[in-house]
């Protein structure tokens, strides 16, 4: 057993490279037994086991610097990094990370957890260690499905016109999350089916050696013999035309041929891509046969034998089914909707909706800021573009946001996903910033269902709303369980709803901490005290009639949102008072504070920034001594 024996990458050198294959097989079994008990990211992990033993074999971390894009294939490097005896807290509340931390550990040299940051982020690197006169090596490694992120198209770019030392590794496996789609992924689909190129080119390259050279015009002709067989057999050479050195494809499961590829890479100047073609969920067969479901796995999986979790039958229905269903629903009454998602057709429960419409249906792969202006572009052509997309990668295409879709007034719906906490990603998935950055933008309409029944009714809302785009935001996982309507009803923009009678003290609740507050409601009500509930429904536009109802009955107010406090709906309902004038109002904000909240649990998160029942009804006997004074 050499993996016991492992705790930094100088000890993982001593393995002799003969026993490495074996080491590839204990790390394979020791991530299925650990992430069966913990959940994570399986399939990513997997499939980079050989690739992320070579690196750490060959070269010398963390003065050379590996950058991995997404983060969510890094479990092997921090295997072999000392982190293995964390695993048992994998994803956990002050637990391992289940991205690369730079807290955690000197190797990991750069934290993400969105696609495609990776090549700028080394190209930054780089530039820095030649201007400090160091000779260390910068290596990103991003995946097939991350290159087609416009950022890491960008940096392809920047990086083959600066010819700076940099070894880019392509980690191809054909999947992000969904599986690729695109001209890119095709065209790395052609590489991999040409795995003769080089050979072929070296011998022509020779050929040509052996002819007599005739001159210059000779000389250009050969060089166009030579391009023209590379786009006769590749179909277009793309990293060499942007500068790159290109090698590959390569196995990337074959340690003789990972090897002397990397050393290749090291000893050819300015920047290299190394094509590594790799399988997802590598050496676990059902990973292997369905990616998309090992992904990523929870908490007790049946992992050991290669049995699945049987799905739960009956129960609340996930959040994304509804939407699912909803968006079928529409499709079948209005030929003009379209869906769209930039890859995660699965995770927001597009996948029948794609069955059933796919003239009406586009992934259009990691390209956020594309899809937020593909679906301006259907809108202003008349089409009802229905765009889901989780909290945390909207905000890649902020300015889309602003730029093609508010500003010119058009007809999106955003169906928000993973709108609030969402558990062990943690910080760099919180879905909690979205109210905050969406409110300032004028013509925006924002709204979130308290329950899975008025989500149904909120997409119909958002679908017949003709004045602008509409957010409709929408937790991870299941709902409360309520009855479904059968048939819609269009909500009133912009009117909140009365669930609870009160005269001592509003509480003013957005989405899915309305059943807290009811929760807060009844706490006070065996101190005596009577709350007036309210499921807010829009952070925009407000309620004003009910602010003003409020006012006048001198009501203290206690805002609660499982978003940011900045900029949420406590900040919406203080600036309107102070926009009319008022300024005796008494209101108290509840929401995520002004810090990243880490991964952990949903409601360990919770109970760390107060979004608790004892901090709602503190916060009301904080108010009511005020008011009756005033009384």
């Amino acid at each position: 057993m050499h993996l016991e024996q492992i705790h930094s990458p100088q000890q993982l050198k001593q393995v002799p490279v003969e026993d490495l294959p074996k080491l590839a097989e204990e790390i394979r079994s020791f991530l299925i037994e650990s992430l069966s008990v913990t959940g994570g990211h399986l399939g990513s992990n997997l499939g980079v086991v050989e690739l992320t033993i070579a690196l750490h074999y060959l070269f010398d971390s963390p003065r050379d610097q590996f950058i991995w894009d997404v983060g969510h294939q890094a479990y092997v490097h921090k295997i072999l990094t000392g982190r293995m005896g964390d695993f048992p807290t994998l994803r956990q509340y002050k637990g391992l990370c289940g991205f690369p931390k730079r807290n955690e550990s000197e190797h990991d040299v750069w934290e993400t957890g969105h696609s495609s940051t990776s090549l700028s982020a080394a190209m930054g690197m780089a530039v820095a260690r030649d201007l400090k006169g160091e000779d260390n090596r910068v290596i990103p490694i991003i995946g097939d499905g991350a290159l087609t992120g416009g950022m890491a198209l960008e940096a392809l770019n920047h990086i083959g016109n600066e010819r700076r030392n940099i070894t880019v590794i392509l980690n191809d496996n054909e999947m992000s999350i969904s599986p690729n789609v695109g001209a890119l992924h095709n065209y790395l689909g052609r590489l991999r089916t040409h795995k003769h190129y080089h050979k072929i080119k070296e011998e022509v390259e020779y050929f040509l050696r052996k002819i007599p050279s005739v001159g210059g015009t000779f000389a250009t002709a050969a060089e166009r013999i030579k391009d023209s067989l590379k786009f006769l057999v590749v179909s277009g050479v793309l990293f060499e035309k942007l500068g790159f050195t290109y090698l590959g494809p390569i196995n990337g499961h074959d340690f003789k041929e990972l090897m002397e590829s990397l050393r290749q890479a090291d000893q050819t100047p300015g920047p290299v891509l190394v094509h590594v073609v790799t399988v997802k969920g590598k050496g676990y067969t059902p990973a292997e046969q369905d990616a998309e479901t090992f992904h990523g796995v929870g908490k007790n999986y049946k992992l050991e034998a290669g049995s699945r979790k049987p799905k739960k039958v009956g129960g609340p229905l996930p959040y994304n089914k509804v939407f699912g269903n909803t968006l079928i629903r529409l499709a079948e009454k209005d030929p003009k909707v379209v869906g769209v998602t930039p890859a995660m057709l699965g995770g927001s429960g597009m996948n029948e909706f794609a069955s059933r419409f796919p003239d009406r249906s586009y992934d259009v792969g990691i390209a956020e800021q594309h899809a937020v202006t593909f679906a301006a572009g259907l809108a202003i052509q008349g089409m009802k573009p229905i765009l889901a997309i989780y909290s945390t990668f909207l905000q890649r295409g902020y300015d889309q946001l602003i730029h093609d879709v508010a500003r010119q007034k058009l007809n999106v719906v955003l169906a928000v996903d993973r709108a609030g906490f969402v558990g062990a990603d943690g910080e760099t998935h919180q879905g909690v910033y979205d109210v905050a950055y969406m409110r300032c933008i004028p013509e925006m309409v924002i709204m979130m269902p308290k329950d899975e029944n008025e989500f149904q009714h909120m997409l119909y809302t958002a679908y017949r709303y003709d004045q602008g785009p509409v957010a409709v935001r929408f937790p991870r996982g299941v709902g409360l369980g309520v009855d479904m309507d059968r048939e819609w009803k269009e909500l009133p923009i912009g009117q909140s709803e009365t669930l609870r009678d009160g005269r001592d003290v509003a509480l003013l609740a957005f989405g899915n901490v309305v059943p807290l507050a009811m929760k807060a409601a009844d706490q006070l009500a065996r101190e005596g005290i009577r709350a007036r509930v309210i499921n807010a429904r829009f952070a925009k536009p407000l309620d004003t009639e009910l602010l003003d109802e409020l006012c006048k009955a001198q009501m203290p107010i206690v805002t609660i949102e499982e978003g940011c406090s900045i900029g949420g709906l406590g900040s919406a309902v203080l600036e309107y008072y102070e926009e009319q004038g008022i300024y005796g109002m008494a209101v108290k904000r509840i929401g995520i504070p002004d810090y990243f909240v880490e991964h952990g649990g949903v409601e360990e998160q919770r109970i760390e920034v107060g979004l608790t029942v004892e901090k709602i009804t503190g916060a009301a006997h904080s108010l009511l001594p005020r008011q009756r004074q005033r009384a």
